[in-house]
């Protein structure tokens, strides 16, 4: 009877070691964040397929996600606008999903011309964390390994140089010449170097964020800021960390740069089908020739708080 107690518990024990080494592992930064998080959650609901590991910021971020029950060893602090660092400390992973973003916030100034409130990036510009920061990841990357799979969660809007999300953060010198700001061009420049890498990757830009609950809606597909499905603009959190999880699940989503949004949860069916979702763009993908990609600039420096 013992034995063949054993014998089950050790075919249970075999079973599991063998599920966790088929277990994909996965770096997602940006893990503390809100979109960045659902990915992370997801994936750590999948144990049989990921394995993966968060990247946060700060000590802060990782305690609160450890006191939600996320295992210690699964969340790691690193500065990835740190090249030797980030280098450094990263092992080999199957993938990296980059939800790493510059965060705008009112400085409490009001623009006396426009009587708009004026931004600032005060845990990192543009420049610093959506170009270099995201360009620090991707190198880390081909050091792992040139089949490591780099998924974007990036924005829409990169086709229009002028669009509002351009101004937060721009300063007007005494030259007339303006200086910072630009995220969607350095998001841009950052999503060139990605697909120029040669490394398998997949650049997701969603529409207007919403903190909804995901898998309500009908997701709909486009390219350079069109949609032909619908004229809504927003899309759940939710929803973008479930198509990053699916674009790691489905290889057709590698080589892949597209826009996401969703239709009003009473217009259409809850998406279930992302292979159908996919094949909806009829092999378009993002056209990088449309827009502008941000140049560098000096006195552009890491004015993140600690």
């Amino acid at each position: 009877m013992k034995s063949t107690t054993y014998g089950s518990l050790a075919l249970c024990l075999i079973s599991a070691t063998s599920a966790l080494a088929l277990a994909r592992r996965v770096l997602v930064s940006g893990a503390g964040g809100q979109t960045g998080q659902h990915v992370f959650r997801k994936l750590l609901a999948r144990p049989d397929e990921f394995s993966p590991v968060g990247v946060v910021r700060t000590e802060e971020s990782r305690q609160n996600l450890i006191d939600t029950g996320v295992p210690e060893s699964a969340v790691l602090v690193w500065d990835i606008t740190d090249p030797k660092s980030f280098k450094d400390n990263a092992e080999d992973f199957d993938a990296v999903v980059i939800c790493t973003s510059a965060k705008p916030a009112p400085t409490g100034v009001i623009n006396e011309e426009t009587g708009r409130p004026v931004f600032s990036f005060p845990n990192g510009h543009p420049q610093v964390v959506d170009w270099q920061g995201q360009k620090n990841q991707i190198d880390a990357a081909k050091v792992m390994g040139g089949d490591t799979h780099v998924l974007i969660c990036s924005s829409m809007g990169g086709t229009n140089p002028d669009h509002p999300l351009n101004n937060l953060g721009r300063e007007l010198l005494d030259d007339g010449t303006t200086r910072g700001g630009d995220i969607l061009k350095w998001k841009r420049k950052a999503e060139k170097y990605l697909i120029d890498s040669g490394l398998p990757y997949t650049i997701v830009h969603p529409g207007g964020l919403l903190n909804e609950d995901g898998g309500k809606r009908e997701l709909c597909i486009g390219v350079d800021d069109k949609n032909i499905f619908t004229d809504n603009n927003t899309i759940p959190r939710e929803d973008v960390a479930e198509v990053l999880v699916q674009a790691l699940l489905h290889t057709e989503y590698r080589g892949r740069s597209f826009d996401i949004v969703s239709k009003n949860e009473e217009d259409g069916k809850p998406t279930k089908d992302y292979v159908a979702l996919l094949k909806a763009l009829e092999g378009r993908n993002c056209d990088y020739s449309l827009g502008e990609i941000a140049m560098e600039e000096e006195g552009i420096s890491d004015n993140r708080s600690t």
